[in-house]
């Protein structure tokens, strides 16, 4: 079994998330930050999972930014990890964060009854 997918995967996630940082410019691409990378046995493709915080609209509109601009993130992955070939890669919205960030209101609100409830 071959451990070479998973490796392939970090090193993406963690190139795609330096590219975002640094070198997009996009003002649609907000708050993305890249949950997960899913790397294909043959390597040739990737599905990298990008959380948005943001309104849908907000979200909506950083996932096609980021779809747009597949061609220069695969060609700036080609040019920091060395492989033979490059990935094909895609991106898809990943609500994790958001739904987390959704729990955390919801026991927020949970505790603030409680406290009432004991006065």
């Amino acid at each position: 079994m071959s451990y070479r997918p998973e490796r392939l995967a970090e090193a993406i996630k963690k190139e795609v998330s330096d590219l975002l940082f640094h070198e997009m410019k996009d003002p649609r691409i907000g708050f993305v930050t890249i949950t997960a990378v899913e790397v294909a046995p043959d390597l040739r493709t990737a599905k990298i999972y990008a959380s948005v915080y943001g309104s849908p609209e907000e979200q909506r509109a950083a996932i096609e930014a980021l779809q747009k601009a597949r061609g220069f993130i695969r060609g700036e992955l080609g040019r920091r990890i060395r492989l033979r070939y490059t990935p094909e890669i895609t991106f898809k919205f990943d609500p994790s964060i958001a739904r987390g960030a959704r729990v955390m209101e919801l026991l927020e609100e949970i505790k603030g009854r409680g406290d009432r409830v004991e006065e």
